[in-house]
């Protein structure tokens, strides 16, 4: 047996803070064999803990206190340091993998494995953080390791052996942070530094199943006062962890509403129920009262059968919607009577694999001073606490950032952005920010013109300069000025690359590059103009006949003559990329004309088509009738005698004329002028078949002649009277 120096060198203090009591438990690790010097019990004195949840710090820590100096008493040794666990009363759970490959000739050590391991703790934690949108702060509190590879090959164990790409396959569990902090602060108010932290179904699991049983499919449910923590084993690995809200105190209560009695008294009376046939008790109202352990199973039967069922069903769903193996139960709330016969029914298994576990689990643990101390199933989970001390390396460390101070799950490898992420700080106040984007669209289509991009986040590590990836450690100050976003994105209408390109058109027989031509928001704007957040801007792929006037310097007259493609136009007319344009005068351009034509010059323009604008009674369309009325009595047939021009001239010297008739714009087409009958031919208006007596027509509101010329613009009505 060590001496009590070499005990003290390396002795562990583990604490199972439970709902309803304290269980602290002093021992130390030597070749394999754990022995325990001391423990002690005590019971919380009022419910000041509630589902495994601390509700009242102070009188959770007073309890500790007691326990801590009871402690001291039996070793004479003085506790600064104790590991503890976490139920998982709000448990979350990430399974990740995660792959790393070595260089030629590496050999792997446990540093590497370390390594390995924490980078995969780290993605899960990424993962969670990522998803986590339930608004609570949530901490890293264990992880178990559910295989290796080596190669892509599972393999027990990767030290020693010579390095390819290497797995790990792990789960990670996390815990909200009231659940955390409220642990943390009861045990710094009872003097104790937390040097380890883990999940109480994983410090059950180190002792009730141990490793080389873990390639069965079993399940551990570790059943407290407030909790029941379960956890699943298969293929050599925790596989899944889980929690319910309900445990030894809900049974407490249905006898405490039996009995009539308070729930320290109910609690007493289950207890001894357990191992008495008949317990004698004092009810509320001061009457002596008897209840036999057979009158108390019937009582509490529902309550429990319920606990077992949602147990089940609860593995069953860890477990993939299948039942396990076997089951071991440890814990106070599971050694109530019918609970594991219950467990066995709810998941079709014989009652033999439902057992609860206790001494027999306990063959590698030494108890140096028994003082009395029953191996049963209560102290599976005190005694895993120690052990996690050996297997794991949880614990958290804190740091001051921007004055606010933070824990941080501690991996060995923690970096600024580690604690950046832990506090929220938000992730684009680290790096250089880009102004404000500026979005448009160009022909219909968006565009986006990318921000300037800022000034990097200031960052100080206790007062000297830092980056986001230098490393932390406990009591670090942090201090971090956010980055500075640059000048927001911006463009004008000549970066724009399709208003950049020219395009060639003839201009009189001539070759010319015509710019582009850009509107924004229906406008027409010039390349210096600034884009502004929403604008739609459309670059032309034409110009207008006026636009290629100004670009060759031709001025445009009355009686200039515009011919696009040998086609008559206007000033607005487009003129595309190859398109060609003529700008001439009228008497130019009837003269060019009959060149094309060699036997113009024996082309006879009918003296009837020059006498067509005398007016006659024999040929009258129209004849003014009384009040500006036209009588249809006296529409001729259109005999076609009224052409102005030649067809040849008129084709040359044609436009488009565009009037107003009835609130509605009419288009004429085809002439060089127009008189106001012309507009029977462009509108909807059957004069064989009268609707009225007569035909009302105003002109700009005046009565017309119907020989008349109209231009542009005119107002015209047309109505059965």
């Amino acid at each position: 047996m060590p001496s009590l120096e070499q005990a003290q060198q390396k002795v562990v203090f583990g604490l199972d803070i439970g709902t309803r009591s304290v269980v602290g438990t002093v021992g130390y690790m030597n070749d394999g064999q754990f022995n325990v010097i001391a423990q002690s019990i005590e019971t919380h004195q009022t419910r000041a803990m509630l589902d495994g949840q601390i509700h009242d710090i102070g009188k959770v820590a007073m309890t500790i206190r007691i326990v801590k100096d009871n402690l001291e008493q039996q070793t004479d040794i003085h506790l600064t340091d104790v590991c503890i666990a976490a139920a998982g009363r709000v448990l979350k759970t990430v399974r990740v993998s995660y792959d790393y490959e070595y260089p030629d000739g590496h050999t792997i050590t446990d540093e590497d494995i370390y390594n390995l391991d924490s980078a995969a703790v780290e993605k899960a934690y990424a993962e969670f953080i990522e998803k986590n949108t339930s608004g609570l702060k949530f901490y890293l509190v264990g992880y178990s390791v559910m295989h290796y590879y080596l190669d892509g090959y599972q393999i027990a164990n990767l030290e020693g052996h010579n390095a390819g790409k290497v797995s790990v396959e792990l789960i990670a569990t996390f815990l909200p942070d009231d659940c955390v902090d409220g642990l943390y602060k009861a045990c710094e108010r009872a003097g104790l530094n937390v040097a380890n932290l883990t999940l109480e179904p994983i410090a059950a699991m180190m002792v009730a199943i141990p490793d080389k049983f873990r390639m069965l499919n079993l399940a551990l449910v570790d059943v407290g006062a407030g909790t029941s923590d379960i956890c699943v084993t298969d293929d050599g690995s925790i596989t899944a962890y889980g929690m319910l809200p309900i445990a030894g105190d809900d049974i407490t209560e249905i006898i405490a509403k039996n009995c009539l009695v308070d729930f320290n008294t109910a609690d007493e009376i289950k207890i001894r129920a357990s191992h008495e046939d008949k317990v004698d008790y004092v009810d509320i109202m001061g009457l002596n009262k008897c209840i036999t352990a057979e009158e108390i199973a019937k009582i509490i039967k529902p309550k429990v059968d319920e606990m077992a069922t949602k147990a089940a069903g609860e593995i069953r769903r860890l477990n993939g919607d299948k039942p396990v193996s076997a089951v071991f139960v440890v814990g106070g709330g599971g050694c109530v009577p019918g609970y594991t016969q219950a467990i066995a029914k709810e998941m079709d298994l014989p009652e033999e694999r439902v057992a609860l576990r206790g001494e027999e689990v306990m063959k590698d643990i030494t108890f140096l001073n028994n003082n009395g101390i029953e191996k049963d199933s209560l102290l599976v989970t005190p005694l895993g606490i120690c052990f996690s001390y050996y297997e794991e390396a949880n614990n958290f460390i804190f740091v001051s950032f921007n004055g606010t101070q933070t824990k941080l799950y501690d991996n060995g490898k923690l970096q600024i952005v580690d604690a950046a992420m832990q506090v929220a700080f938000p992730n684009e106040d680290l790096f250089p920010k880009r102004g404000q984007e500026l979005k448009y669209t160009v022909n219909g289509k968006e565009r986006t013109s990318r921000g300037e991009p800022g000034e990097a986040a200031v960052i100080q590590l206790n007062g000297h300069p830092a980056d986001i990836h230098s490393k932390i450690h406990a009591n670090d100050i942090i201090n971090v000025t956010p980055s500075t976003a640059g000048n927001p994105g911006k463009a004008t209408i000549e970066s724009i690359p399709e208003f950049k390109t020219k395009f060639s058109v003839n201009v009189n027989g001539k070759n010319v590059e015509a710019s582009r031509y850009a509107t924004v928001n229906g406008e027409a704007q010039t390349g210096f103009y600034s884009i502004k957040p929403g604008d739609e801007v459309k670059v032309l792929d034409y110009n207008t006949a006026a636009q290629i006037a100004e670009l060759m310097d031709i001025t445009i007259t009355e009686d200039t003559v515009i011919i696009v493609n040998n086609e008559r136009g206007d000033v607005n007319t487009p003129v595309y990329e190859n398109f060609k344009i003529e700008f001439k005068d009228q008497e130019e351009a009837i003269m060019d004309y009959y060149k094309d034509f060699p036997d113009a010059d024996e082309m006879e323009i009918s003296q009837a088509n020059e006498e067509s604008y005398e007016s006659s009674d024999e040929d009258v369309r129209f004849v003014e009738g009384k009040d500006g009325q036209l009588s249809l009595d006296d529409l001729p047939e259109d005999d076609g005698a009224y052409e102005e021009e030649p067809a040849p001239i008129r084709n040359i010297l044609a436009h488009d004329l565009h009037v107003i008739v009835n609130n509605e714009s009419v288009t004429l087409h085809g002439k060089a002028d127009y008189i106001f009958v012309d507009i029977f031919d462009a509108i909807d208006f059957d004069l064989s078949k009268p609707n009225g007596r007569a035909i009302v027509t105003t002109l700009n509101g005046s009565t017309p002649d119907y020989m008349q010329p109209i231009k542009e613009g005119d107002k015209i009505e047309v109505y059965w009277k």
